[in-house]
């Protein structure tokens, strides 16, 4: 890879945005395409550039032949990452369902005898308060954000902070009723009927999940929907756990 491309691929990387490089595998040409522009040796058809898009869009590299030999799509995305507010019993199966599906987990709760490491080995904990860790956390196009919490002063800077983001899902356990009280208090707090619509709660998918594995289950089905397929939880927030 050529010095400039590869800079620029660091450069790209650090500000957490997705890219594609394409190598022709015959020439060894090479480009990168950006969010909003491209570099290198390797012209790009348009062909080939929407199949590159198509690619970072689907975070999905592959090969695709075209009339200069085959070329290689090799996606650069951000990690995925799942911030889990709250260390209750429902935690323990997500965060190890989410870390098998490819997320960094991050467990937020500053009460230590519930985020302990005994009951939670191996994860990432910020013991502090939601909004703080939050904000140390910057949550980004690639982030999921859940909170389990079941209390305000854990849940309500969460979701204010998960609202301010870029966060491509957020979810939120708590009965309809607990939702509803929910979003009058982030009203107060200047967030509007469009801002909740970001909000799935309850949380995950109905599938008439009840004991804590299954409702990780629903969670991280949701999340894999908001991600793959997002347009097909339009309108559906709201159908999950309790």
């Amino acid at each position: 890879m050529r010095a400039e491309v590869f800079a620029r691929l660091l450069s790209e990387r650090a500000a957490k945005r997705s890219v594609a490089i394409l190598t022709n595998l015959q020439s060894g040409e090479q480009s990168l395409l950006g969010p909003s522009d491209e570099m290198g040796g390797l012209a790009l058809s348009a062909t080939l550039r929407e199949a590159a898009l198509r690619a970072i869009e689907q975070d999905s590299s592959r090969t695709i032949e075209t009339e200069e030999g085959p070329v290689f799509i090799h996606v650069h995305s951000p990690p995925l990452r799942l911030a889990v507010v709250g260390a209750v019993h429902i935690a323990q199966p997500l965060v190890a369902m989410a870390t098998v599906a490819g997320y960094a987990v991050t467990l937020i709760d500053p009460r230590q005898a519930f985020a302990s490491d005994e009951r939670f080995p191996g994860v990432a904990i910020m013991r502090e308060w939601p909004g703080e860790a939050l904000a140390r956390l910057e949550p980004d196009h690639r982030t999921a954000i859940v909170t389990l919490g079941h209390d305000p002063k854990l849940d309500d800077p969460a979701l204010d902070a998960a609202l301010r983001s870029d966060a491509f899902y957020i979810g939120a356990l708590g009965s309809e009723r607990t939702q509803a009280a929910r979003r009058e208090r982030l009203r107060e707090a200047g967030f509007t009927d469009a801002d909740f619509k970001r909000i799935h709660g309850p949380v995950g998918l109905a599938i008439g999940a009840r004991s804590p594995a299954e409702i990780a289950v629903s969670i991280i089905a949701e999340m894999t929907q908001a991600r793959r397929q997002p347009g097909a939880l339009a309108g559906r927030a709201g159908a999950g756990a309790r």
